[in-house]
């Protein structure tokens, strides 16, 4: 009985440190990261919203490699950045004026846009 206790514990331990770097790793960096997933329909979202002035962070993960979306390009700022499969990328930037920012992968074919209010 003993045995089967500590193997339960073990497994929520476990369970949780999972759960934890999948869901909490993202945002460790960033306390308000804005994080964008890279499917096969694109980024998703696709459309943000932030504060002008401040800055922001995106945390940008590509979850498949069934998509050209391999970098993000975001050319008003001069942020070009690889898109490793499974692996967060943080970006930081800080949008001076209201207005929309938009971004796309290396090809600028699939995009997405900041909005900035």
């Amino acid at each position: 009985m003993k045995t089967q206790w500590l193997w339960t514990m073990a497994a929520i331990v476990i369970l949780a440190a999972v759960e934890g770097c999948a869901v909490g790793g993202a945002r460790s960096q960033a306390k308000d990261a804005i994080a964008i997933a890279v499917t096969e329909r694109g980024f998703e979202p696709a459309r943000v919203e932030v504060p002008h002035g401040k800055p922001v962070t995106l945390v940008v993960t590509r979850r498949t490699d069934k998509t050209c979306i391999k970098e993000f390009v975001m050319e008003a700022h001069g942020i070009r950045k690889g898109l490793p499969l499974g692996l967060p990328v943080e970006i930081t930037f800080t949008p001076a004026a209201p207005g929309e920012l938009r971004y796309a992968c290396g090809m600028d074919m699939i995009s997405g846009k900041v909005v900035v209010r």
